[in-house]
């Protein structure tokens, strides 16, 4: 059987990495990108391509660029998004999210029902409900907030995949459950292989952290760089709390999934899998800071803004349990290896990411 891999959204922070590790691990992979990220380019030339890396260049919004790809491949990762939370909370570029992270991601699915090629999809921790999510009671500390009280499929362990998910959760998350939604009905109507990892906050080395995406990696990069920052919402105290998964124990769980999907006889129809960092690694924004000063030794002076913005959650971490049972993986690097990492690349690579992050 062919150990041939396509990744769509190839050129990106997640899908960049998970190529260059899969190929380390023996993999031929081509990544399919249309490089309208900024910095792309720059992750194709020093990430994609010295690793013997295929590129195509290619956009998932236009079928035909995915029916260019005439070689036979084993699994699709399918990792292209349009990634941030805030994209059409004030209607701008709401097409533009629902295009590639909904009819491209059918798009994908479709390529890969006609060649009878596994699927795993890349979903985000964002489908889960943040009204439901904020409504829970929180117990303030000096430098958090912690969960007081639960509700269904919500414990001090973290958010379960069981979690209900009525309410509102953002265009975005609401665009990337629409794509699970389909890619399980694909996987059991055509009997289609399918795993669906939802995915908490990932961080690490290679990530070019915006406000409303990488925002550990944003914060950091802003410290590095002497930019301003403000703690938005909840109080303005920086107390919100989000755990993070460093990129490379996501590689090694996507590299265990994909044993599963390309071997003989792939069980998986379309189930659901969460990925985070969970109660080993989170952080709140001012503990975020404490760390960032300690690592950059600059002390910056953070804004302050009450309310927050659309979609903002003030708690969420990730419940990793059946992930751990069924693939006895568990993340390994904790929330302060994952910013010493992304600090020395910073420092190693100043030059060639500076202007992105300024």
């Amino acid at each position: 059987m062919t150990k041939r891999i396509l990744i769509t959204g190839g050129c990106g922070f997640v899908g960049s990495n998970l190529a260059v590790d899969l190929r380390t691990r023996g993999y031929e992979v081509t990544v399919l990108d249309d490089l309208s990220r900024c910095g792309s380019e720059i992750l194709l030339e020093k990430r994609i391509l010295p690793q013997g890396v295929k590129f195509v260049r290619g956009d998932v919004r236009n079928p035909g660029d995915l029916s260019k790809l005439k070689e036979a491949f084993a699994l699709l990762i399918e990792c292209s998004a349009e990634a941030s939370v805030l994209v059409g909370t004030q209607g701008e570029n709401a097409r533009r999210l629902l295009d590639i992270n909904l009819q491209g991601a059918i798009h994908c699915f479709e390529w890969a029902r006609e060649r009878r090629v596994p699927v795993l999809f890349l979903s985000s921790s964002r489908v889960y409900p943040y009204d439901k999510l904020n409504a829970c009671r929180y117990r303030e500390t000096g430098t958090r907030f912690d969960l007081a009280e639960g509700c269904e499929g919500v414990s001090p362990r973290g958010v379960q995949v069981e979690m209900p998910l009525q309410g509102i959760r953002s265009l975005y998350g609401a665009s990337k459950l629409c794509a699970e939604l389909i890619l399980r009905e694909y996987a059991v109507q055509y009997d289609l292989p399918a795993i669906i990892d939802r995915c908490g906050v990932i961080a690490g080395p290679w990530q070019l952290g915006k406000v409303d995406q990488g925002v550990f990696t944003f914060w950091l990069a802003h410290h590095y760089f002497r930019k301003p920052l403000k703690y938005i919402g909840f109080g303005g105290m920086g107390k919100q709390v989000r755990d993070l998964l460093h990129i490379q124990d996501l590689a090694e769980l996507v590299a265990k999934q994909v044993q599963c999907l390309i071997g003989d006889k792939p069980a998986y129809r379309g189930e659901v899998f969460n990925a985070g960092g969970s109660s080993f690694s989170n952080l709140s924004l001012r503990e975020t800071t404490d760390i960032c000063e300690q690592l950059t030794g600059n002390s910056m002076a953070i804004g302050s803004v009450l309310e927050p913005r659309p979609a903002d959650v003030i708690w969420h971490i990730t419940d990793n349990g059946r992930t751990e049972q069924v693939f006895g993986w568990a993340p390994k690097r904790s929330s302060r290896k994952i910013l010493e990492d992304t600090f020395h690349w910073l420092k190693d690579y100043e030059a060639d990411f500076k202007r992105i992050f300024l």
